[in-house]
Protein backbone atom coordinates (compact mmCIF):
# COMPACT_ATOMS: atom_id res chain seq x y z
CA UNK A 1 0.00 0.00 0.00
CA UNK A 2 1.62 3.42 -0.53
CA UNK A 3 2.54 5.43 2.18
CA UNK A 4 -0.02 8.37 1.34
CA UNK A 5 -2.99 6.18 1.18
CA UNK A 6 -1.78 4.79 4.38
CA UNK A 7 -1.22 7.36 6.05
CA UNK A 8 -4.61 8.75 5.27
CA UNK A 9 -6.74 5.77 7.00
CA UNK A 10 -4.45 5.76 10.41
CA UNK A 11 -5.62 7.80 12.75
CA UNK A 12 -2.44 10.09 14.12
CA UNK A 13 -0.65 9.78 17.72
CA UNK A 14 -2.21 12.29 19.96
CA UNK A 15 0.27 13.57 22.60
CA UNK A 16 -0.98 15.49 25.46
CA UNK A 17 1.76 18.14 26.74
CA UNK A 18 1.19 19.25 30.27
CA UNK A 19 4.30 21.52 30.83
CA UNK A 20 1.60 25.33 30.46
CA UNK A 21 -1.48 22.88 32.11
CA UNK A 22 -3.44 24.79 35.53
CA UNK A 23 -5.58 22.93 37.47
CA UNK A 24 -8.79 24.23 38.41
CA UNK A 25 -11.26 23.40 40.91
CA UNK A 26 -15.34 24.11 40.06
CA UNK A 27 -18.56 23.04 41.41
CA UNK A 28 -21.22 25.35 39.35
CA UNK A 29 -21.73 24.46 35.38
CA UNK A 30 -23.62 26.51 32.70
CA UNK A 31 -23.53 25.52 29.48
CA UNK A 32 -25.38 27.65 26.60
CA UNK A 33 -25.27 27.57 22.93
CA UNK A 34 -25.92 28.66 19.93
CA UNK A 35 -26.04 27.24 16.43
CA UNK A 36 -22.42 27.64 15.85
CA UNK A 37 -20.71 27.24 19.39
CA UNK A 38 -21.43 25.83 22.84
CA UNK A 39 -20.01 28.22 25.97
CA UNK A 40 -19.74 26.07 29.05
CA UNK A 41 -18.89 28.50 32.17
CA UNK A 42 -17.76 26.96 35.03
CA UNK A 43 -17.76 28.78 38.22
CA UNK A 44 -17.29 28.04 42.38
CA UNK A 45 -20.28 28.22 44.21
CA UNK A 46 -18.93 29.27 48.11
CA UNK A 47 -22.48 29.14 49.49
CA UNK A 48 -22.18 27.41 52.92
CA UNK A 49 -26.36 27.09 53.48
CA UNK A 50 -28.37 24.97 50.83
CA UNK A 51 -31.76 27.38 52.30
CA UNK A 52 -30.00 30.77 50.59
CA UNK A 53 -32.43 32.92 48.82
CA UNK A 54 -29.73 34.11 46.14
CA UNK A 55 -26.16 32.18 45.41
CA UNK A 56 -23.32 33.73 43.91
CA UNK A 57 -20.99 31.58 41.86
CA UNK A 58 -17.73 32.94 40.80
CA UNK A 59 -16.75 32.59 37.10
CA UNK A 60 -13.40 31.03 36.66
CA UNK A 61 -13.35 29.96 32.96
CA UNK A 62 -15.42 30.19 29.78
CA UNK A 63 -14.85 27.34 27.58
CA UNK A 64 -15.96 28.34 24.13
CA UNK A 65 -16.21 25.21 21.82
CA UNK A 66 -18.40 23.87 18.43
CA UNK A 67 -20.94 21.65 18.28
CA UNK A 68 -18.88 18.67 17.60
CA UNK A 69 -16.58 19.43 19.87
CA UNK A 70 -19.33 19.60 22.68
CA UNK A 71 -20.96 16.31 21.33
CA UNK A 72 -17.22 14.83 21.52
CA UNK A 73 -17.23 15.98 24.99
CA UNK A 74 -20.42 14.94 26.36
CA UNK A 75 -19.87 11.39 24.88
CA UNK A 76 -16.63 10.96 26.57
CA UNK A 77 -18.06 12.40 29.49
CA UNK A 78 -20.78 9.76 29.81
CA UNK A 79 -18.25 7.24 29.29
CA UNK A 80 -16.74 8.52 32.25
CA UNK A 81 -18.92 8.55 34.62
CA UNK A 82 -21.06 5.09 33.30
CA UNK A 83 -17.46 3.59 34.25
CA UNK A 84 -17.32 5.45 37.72
CA UNK A 85 -20.73 4.67 38.78
CA UNK A 86 -19.85 1.20 37.71
CA UNK A 87 -16.82 0.94 40.12
CA UNK A 88 -18.26 3.29 42.83
CA UNK A 89 -22.00 3.42 42.65
CA UNK A 90 -24.26 6.11 41.17
CA UNK A 91 -23.95 9.27 41.68
CA UNK A 92 -27.61 11.23 43.23
CA UNK A 93 -27.75 14.39 42.01
CA UNK A 94 -31.48 14.30 42.64
CA UNK A 95 -32.30 15.35 39.23
CA UNK A 96 -34.87 12.02 38.96
CA UNK A 97 -36.15 12.90 42.37
CA UNK A 98 -36.87 16.85 41.60
CA UNK A 99 -38.68 15.64 38.17
CA UNK A 100 -41.09 12.34 39.75
CA UNK A 101 -42.04 15.06 42.48
CA UNK A 102 -43.67 17.36 39.81
CA UNK A 103 -45.17 14.48 38.05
Amino acid sequence: MPENKKAQNEQPEVVWNDSNMKSLYVNATNVVGGREEIMMLLGLNQAWSMGQGKVNVDIAERVVMTPYTAKRLAIMLAATLKAYEAKFGPVDIGVAKATAKKA
